[in-house]
């Protein structure tokens, strides 16, 4: 037995991240997959009659030894993952997949389900959603087939297990194989001193000679952004949209139409429609028609705005460059351009005041003032990495909430992108609040030898998005593990994310953190009006480009794509409504959109905007009745934050706000209306 496999003699049972050894996985995962198949079989054997206890919550609370070293091992392989986590992952995402379907398809499990389901018991609100989820979950999961279907549905989920992971393999290996090696100074024209002192500092570290750039976020963003050389632009953005595209070993596009067809198999074999009217049905969305609806009437009121931002930079590159065709590659570099020349200003000024520390102490401050908690550092926690740090966080009577990990630089073996996610979920049993251990995971500009850590503003964003998310998950306060935390729809988990940006516009909120790191000088008024005043810079176009990509989620997975040959030939298709720029040949946005094919956003991308809706409409009310008000804190604490999935999303949204959402808040704030 691993160290895997036993009680973790750790502060608050945290991970032995140091103890543990990446062939230890293969057998901790066999050893607890058979153990959760005791658990179940006492469950099936049981003689007495099924009841809730003895059925439906025995069942939620079964395999928490497994669901605990799954968390740890496909955390590991996203942010510090090596050939060999890869490997162990292709070897135990079949194994996991078949115990998954060895619970939905037991014929004597789902009976037991099924009794106590139509004949329900005395239950709270809590109780009464986890007895309909689990039987809806095992109707939806194939309980209802008959045998061959049922192994022809084990077939096709083992095989998208694997094909997800490979998807999400070649494009971190695209992403670390690609370089761009600059030799003389005059190709750094246009750029940030940082960022040429970050990659000085990158080639160094390779043994190189030189400037060295690379796809990864921090680097390649202030690139395309300031680069004067469009030659090197252009190569960069072809690199960074051509990933899994036309690329060896490593093509994504068969593996992109299997993925499709396989969800497509999947959904008719359990009797729908499509993918997306299985996913959606269990969504506040409901149907793909309303998420079509709901984007097209989107598109309709930021499409005139968008072309006309277009227009507006399209003759704003011609007249100080002579540009007489916008191409991609030239997008951030005349958007950023054309910002100063309107506003007068320079998103670089901002950096100074945005140390990470100091961004980081801010969202500290601001779930402070709002929640009263308190993130106390402690190195008595193991980690996966030295750029790790942990806190616990206290509620405001001192007692212990969460474990909290962040993870902040981008690095090898750590995909792109910024997400939240848990090392151990929130739940009550045997009187005992079992609390939560959360990270959020981000890749933002490294500290340099004579700069800390400066953020974009996008990047400060970026960190409050994910905060909100672990805010999610620390205030969880539910009985049972599948209703805690984030365990909500999906089109409802982006609003806890997507309303704390908002406090990154607010001067009270901002005076509380932006302080210059050399003079500790408070961000100047000046300063903060310009955020605000380049808040809806270019937002049709921004609109278009979120829009686009939800479009494309929904292209392919409302229908059968057998009959789709070509991956770009789709993807043009599903583009051609909200098309700006002039296509690139060499690029597909589909062979790397991980959200839909290696993440759980498949027919969910919609659920950024809807969120927006939603976090708009919210975030009024703060506005309303104050940046800080404790009684609007509370109620969103109460109703949003530490509800999990224990009721209706919908009904928890009313009674935090008093009222049905509606879009005139986002439209508002995005200046569309």
């Amino acid at each position: 037995m691993t160290v895997l496999n036993s009680c973790f003699d750790t502060l608050h049972n945290s991970a032995p991240f140091s103890k543990i050894k990446t062939h230890d996985f293969l057998e901790a995962f066999k050893t607890a997959i058979a153990k959760a198949k005791i658990e179940i079989d006492s469950i099936t054997s049981n003689p007495d009659t099924p009841s809730f206890e003895n059925t439906i919550e025995a069942l939620d609370f079964s395999g928490e030894e497994l669901d605990r070293i799954s968390s740890i091992f496909f955390n590991l392989n996203s942010a510090e993952t090596s050939p060999e986590i890869q490997n162990i992952a292709q070897q135990v995402s079949p194994l996991l997949t078949e115990f998954t379907n060895d619970i939905a398809l037991n014929e004597v499990l789902f009976t037991r389900v099924k009794s106590v389901y139509e004949t329900p018991p005395n239950l709270n609100s809590e109780q009464q959603t986890l007895l309909k989820k689990k039987y809806i979950g095992f109707s939806r999961n194939g309980a209802n087939l008959n045998l061959n279907q049922k192994e022809e549905l084990r077939s096709i989920d083992k095989k998208l297990s694997q094909l997800t992971l490979t998807f999400g393999e070649h494009i971190l290996a695209e992403t670390n194989r690609y370089e761009l090696l600059l030799k003389t100074p005059t190709e750094l024209a246009g750029l940030p001193e940082g960022a040429i002192e970050a990659a000085q500092q990158l080639a160094e570290s390779k043994g190189k000679k030189g400037w060295l750039f690379t796809l990864d976020y921090p680097s390649y963003i202030p690139f395309v952004t300031y680069a004067k050389n469009r030659t090197l632009r252009q190569q960069l953005v072809i690199a960074f949209g051509s990933k899994g595209f036309q690329s060896d070993e490593l093509d994504n596009q068969d593996i992109v139409l299997e993925i499709a067809e396989l969800r497509h198999k999947r959904a008719a074999l359990l009797g729908y429609e499509s993918h997306a009217h299985y996913v959606l049905e269990e969504r506040m969305a409901k149907h793909p028609q309303q998420v079509s609806e709901f984007l097209n009437d989107l598109l309709k009121k930021a499409l005139p705005t968008a072309k006309k931002e277009f227009a507006e930079l399209e003759n704003f590159a011609q007249a100080i460059d002579g540009i007489d065709r916008l191409e991609k590659w030239d997008a951030a570099y005349y958007s950023e351009l054309l910002k100063q020349h309107l506003f007068d200003f320079d998103e670089e000024l901002l950096k100074p005041y945005f140390k990470l520390e100091n961004v980081i102490q801010g969202a500290f401050t601001v779930a402070e003032k709002l929640f009263g908690l308190s993130f106390v550092k402690t190195d008595q926690v193991d980690t996966y990495h030295d750029d790790v740090n942990t806190y616990e966080v206290k509620d405001n009577d001192g007692s212990f909430l969460a474990l909290f990990y962040t993870d902040f630089f981008p690095r090898t073996g750590k995909r792109n992108g910024a997400w939240m996610t848990s090392y151990k979920p929130q739940f009550i049993k045997n009187g005992i609040n079992h609390r939560p251990h959360v990270s959020i995971v981000c890749n933002f500009t490294k500290p340099t030898s004579t700069k800390p850590s400066l953020l974009t503003f996008n990047e400060v964003t970026t960190l409050f998005h994910e905060f909100g998310h672990a805010l999610h998950g620390i205030f969880a306060n539910t009985t049972y593990p599948s209703l805690s935390g984030t365990s909500v729809a999906w089109d409802f988990v982006e609003l806890p994310s997507q309303i704390m940006e908002n406090w990154c516009y607010e001067k009270e909120a901002l005076e509380l953190f932006a302080q210059h790191y050399q003079t500790g000088e408070i961000i100047p008024m000046e300063l903060i009006n310009k955020i605000k005043a380049t808040a809806n810079f270019q937002e049709g176009m921004k609109t278009l480009r979120q829009l686009s990509f939800g479009l494309l989620d929904m292209s392919w997975h409302t229908s059968d794509p057998v009959k789709i040959k070509s991956v770009k030939q789709h993807e043009t298709n599903a583009f051609k409504n909200t098309q700006l720029f002039p296509d690139v040949a060499e690029n597909c946005m589909s062979t790397s959109f991980a959200h839909i094919f290696q993440g759980g956003y498949s027919s969910g991308y919609y659920s950024y905007k809807w969120a927006e809706v939603l976090d708009a409409d919210a975030f009024e009310c703060f506005l309303d009745n104050g940046l800080f008000d404790p009684v609007t804190a509370k109620a969103f604490r109460t109703h949003i934050l530490s509800k999990g999935g224990t009721e209706n999303p919908l009904d928890l949204y009313i009674k935090f706000r008093g009222k049905y959402p509606t879009p005139e808040a986002l439209l508002k704030r995005s200046g569309l209306i």
